[in-house]
């Protein structure tokens, strides 16, 4: 619900603040005055009037403007929000939208909650928000899918429950073809290719891949066999210093030969000395290992140039072939099995089989799911046509037809549906499509009963209507006012009219006027909160300050403190 308005410099607006309550909430003035401007100052701080439009709605020379809105907290704001990673003020959501003009430039920044948010991040959040109906939204109507949208937001739950795993299933469908298509490519590319795919798979067949390591390993072996007569010599030098001693000097293991006799001696003495003695003895031991393993590595360093040659021309064949289909070796021994099965009897069309069986079960699946979503959209168009019809009749259409056309449509994240809506304002006039045949006046009762029965999907949602009631006659608009009336016992509705029975079955009215102060024009908006007041408006409304406009203002205020009556 919105809370509060305040506008800087917008327009003829200098300076306004204004705090909002539930209800049915009306703005009424001189053509001219600026009582749009209200609802185009939410439109623009909701991701509108960008560039040159944006620009129109800054007051003349004015360096700076601002328009910053106020909305109570409810359920799907407070899940969006979480999803943003935005945290909510004091059970309030805040909005604010600020222009800055320097050097001929003029730049804006939105917020939301002290946080810069994007142009995207703004539309997504405005259906959460706020619902503005125009006059003559004929091209609006005219949008692909809009109408769609709107009957599965009638239908609210049990569509909103298909519509993710629709979308879900139309895409691993989507997957699914783009993998077969791709498939099919490679074969058709293959079929081109075969002869010269059959020179590769036996190039790579002839070199006999296991090892994705085998490069590394070979190159490994290489410089250890290069390098065996030097290798050798450190060998011999350990060997030497370890068991024979150098220049006459006593050898390692003489000395910890030395180390083991005297603490034997020091554990006859001091049976403390046991565990050093036994560490002694494993360390003799461990180095009588390590001479074994010494040996047997001298073995394997024995010199063999035939090998060295032998693993040489194996390096050199490999590397060769990672140049030539300039892949390393885990590339080539892939490329190899993938050659195997395409060139093998069967192999492509196997594989082409398991994709075409995946398609098929996809978009069974896909179309299971969109069969179930047609049903219920059918159930849920009996339903609005019958709900829709007994809303448009008060208004001045006892003869109207309407029906809601759903029909197969090219499958989609939506579904598989196109949702049509004809209409029919008299006798013996065939349905037609909404947007081609409904009058302004038509269109503007008629998108008045839509919101009415889309009411109860999106009750969190405000509703602004602009000069919908223009051009029709008194008896319609006070059905619209009724209309109006309902409506805002489930929602926050906000409505720009000229008509006096719209204006009087208002909770709260608004009076916008300009005044010319130096020279200056100036918007100004009073909150008309006593009788007298609404009733002097509602006479200038129905045209002029004579007395019978002001016994007929009166009458219509008292026929509006009474109940609104239910639903017929």
């Amino acid at each position: 619900m919105l809370t509060g308005l305040r506008l800087e410099n917008i327009a003829l607006i200098e300076q306004l603040e204004l705090g909002f309550a539930p209800g049915f909430t009306v703005f009424t003035g001189e053509t001219g005055a600026g009582k749009s401007l209200l609802l185009d100052a939410l439109d623009a701080l909701l991701g509108g009037a960008q560039g040159s439009a944006g620009a129109r709605l800054l007051r003349p020379r004015a360096e700076r403007a601002v328009i910053e809105a106020s909305f109570s907290l409810d359920p799907p704001l407070e899940v969006w929000l979480a999803q943003q990673e935005i945290e909510s003020q004091e059970g309030e959501l805040w909005l604010s939208r600020e222009w800055r003009r320097s050097e001929e430039r003029l730049t804006s920044r939105n917020r939301l909650n002290g946080v810069l948010v994007s142009r995207a991040q703004l539309q997504e959040l405005r259906p959460l928000l706020l619902d503005l109906t125009v006059q003559g939204q004929t091209q609006q109507l005219a949008r692909p899918g809009l109408q769609r949208r709107w009957l599965d937001r009638f239908a609210g739950e049990p569509i909103q429950l298909l519509l993710d795993p629709v979308r879900q299933a139309f895409g691993q469908w989507r997957d699914a073809v783009e993998a077969l298509e791709a498939a099919q490519r490679d074969r058709d590319q293959l079929e081109r290719e075969r002869i010269a795919q059959e020179q590769r798979l036996e190039d790579l067949e002839a070199a006999d891949l296991d090892d994705p390591f085998e490069v590394q390993r070979l190159q490994s072996e290489q410089d250890r066999l290069a390098h065996g007569v030097r290798l050798q010599e450190g060998v011999m030098s350990l060997q030497g210093r370890l068991v024979e001693g150098a220049e006459q000097a006593p050898s390692v293991f003489d000395h910890l030969a030395a180390c083991e006799q005297e603490l034997a001696v020091m554990e006859g003495l001091d049976g403390s000395v046991s565990p050093l003695r036994q560490r002694c003895t494993e360390g003799f031991v461990q180095l009588q290992d390590l001479m074994r393993d010494l040996d047997r590595y001298a073995a394997s360093l024995e010199s063999d140039p035939a090998s060295l040659a032998q693993l040489q021309d194996r390096l050199a064949t490999l590397k060769a072939l990672e140049r030539r289909h300039g892949s390393d070796l885990a590339g080539l021994i892939s490329l190899r099995d993938a050659l195997r099965q395409q060139l093998a009897p069967g192999g492509a069309a196997a594989s082409l089989a398991a994709l075409e069986q995946r398609e098929q079960q996809a978009r069974q699946r896909r179309d299971g799911l969109n069969a179930a979503l047609h049903e219920r959209r059918q159930a849920a168009a009996r339903t609005l046509e019958q709900q829709l019809m007994q809303a448009l009749r008060p208004m001045g259409l006892a003869n109207v037809r309407f029906e809601v056309r759903v029909e197969a449509a090219p499958a989609g994240e939506e579904g598989a549906d196109a949702v049509q809506f004809l209409f029919s304002a008299n006798p013996g006039q065939p349905l037609a499509p909404l947007a081609e045949v409904a009058s302004g006046g038509e269109m503007s009762r008629f998108l008045l009963a839509l919101k009415t029965c889309l009411a109860a999907a999106d009750a969190h949602v405000t509703l602004l209507f602009d000069e919908i009631d223009t051009g029709v006659s008194g008896r319609v608009s006070g059905a619209m006012a009724e209309l109006l009336q309902r409506l805002a016992l489930q929602r926050q509705v906000f409505c720009v009219t000229h008509q006096p029975l719209v204006a009087a079955a208002a909770d709260h009215h608004y009076r916008v006027s300009k005044q010319v102060v130096d020279g200056v024009t100036h918007t100004q908006v009073s909150h008309l909160r006593d009788t007298r007041a609404r009733q002097a408006e509602l006479a200038e409304l129905a045209g002029g300050d004579s007395g019978d406009a002001r016994l007929f203002a009166a009458s219509l205020l008292d026929r509006a403190a009474a109940p609104p009556r239910p639903d017929r």
